[in-house]
C-alpha cells in the first residue's frame, strides 16, 4: 500500500516555530554546513533510512518542512535512488526544487530523473517535468519561497555559479488493475 501524501498548501500560513526553522535554515552557517562531506555521506544517509522507516512521517533534516521520499532510477547504475525532498503541492501536482543548497551541481536526483522521468514520491508512482516556462517558474518560485525561505539564498549561492536551480513537477501516473 503507498503511503499516504499530506496535501502541502503553499500559501497556508506558517507556524511561529516554522518561520523560525526557515530563518535558521536560510542562514550561512546552515547552508554552509549542508554542503560539507559529512553532511551529504552520513546525515542524508541517515534521514533516508528514517524517512524509510516512518512511511515518511519524520526527517532529521527538514524537521517541519514538508518532505517525502523521491525514488529515482540511477541514470549510470539504472539501480534504485532514494532521496528525502522538500516539497509543496501546486493543484494536484507535487511541486520540488533541486537546489542542492545552491551549489554548482544539481542534486544527482535531478539528474536521475531528466534521465528517466518515471518515479515514486512516497510510494507512488509519478512523471517528472521540469518547468521550463519563466512566467511558470516566477509563479512556483514565489510558492517555493513561502514553503522554504532558504531558497532564495540558495538561488543567489547558485547563480554566484553559473547555475540555475531548477523546478520540477511530479505529475500523478494512472495506473488501472485488473479488475
Amino acid at each position: 500500500m503507498a503511503n499516504q501524501i499530506p496535501y502541502v498548501d503553499p500559501s497556508a500560513p506558517r507556524s511561529v516555530a516554522g518561520r523560525l526553522l526557515g530563518r535558521v535554515a536560510a542562514s550561512e552557517l546552515i547552508t554552509d554546513l549542508s554542503t560539507t562531506h559529512a553532511w551529504r555521506n552520513f546525515v542524508l544517509k541517515l534521514d533516508a533510512l528514517l524517512m524509510r522507516a516512518t512511511n515518511g512521517r519524520f526527517s532529521l533534516v527538514t524537521l517541519m518542512i514538508p518532505s517525502g521520499l523521491l525514488e529515482t532510477t540511477g541514470a549510470r547504475s539504472g539501480l534504485s535512488r532514494q532521496a528525502p525532498v522538500i516539497y509543496f503541492h501546486d493543484g494536484e501536482r507535487i511541486t520540488l526544487v533541486a537546489s542542492n543548497a545552491g551549489l554548482p551541481m544539481a542534486p544527482a536526483w535531478y539528474h536521475n530523473l531528466r534521465a528517466s522521468p518515471r518515479v515514486s514520491f512516497n510510494g507512488q508512482p509519478f512523471q517528472a517535468a521540469v518547468i521550463e516556462d519563466p512566467a511558470e517558474q516566477d509563479r512556483l518560485w514565489q510558492l517555493a519561497d513561502h514553503v522554504f525561505p532558504a531558497y532564495a539564498s540558495y538561488r543567489a549561492r547558485a547563480a554566484r555559479a553559473n547555475r540555475v536551480i531548477a523546478i520540477v513537477q511530479l505529475l500523478p501516473v494512472i495506473t488501472f488493475s485488473p479488475e
